[in-house]
């Protein structure tokens, strides 16, 4: 039986008011992806899908 691994993502922007950010949640690719549309409808900018593991979450850099 293969072995089926999820692959986590999540997320690195910077906000309106200049401000690095990243999320506190992890979320597939599909739903990452939503939420970057979301994001930069807001008018985030240098919107980064970040590839995790579970359990890890991205720094703000």
């Amino acid at each position: 039986m293969p072995i089926i691994t999820m692959q986590n993502y999540a997320l690195t922007w910077t906000d309106a008011a200049g401000r690095r950010r990243a999320s506190s949640v992890a979320y597939d690719e599909s739903s990452a992806n939503s939420r970057k549309g979301d994001l930069e409808a807001a008018g985030a900018t240098d919107v980064t899908l970040v590839p995790i593991r579970p359990g890890e979450l991205p720094q703000r850099g």
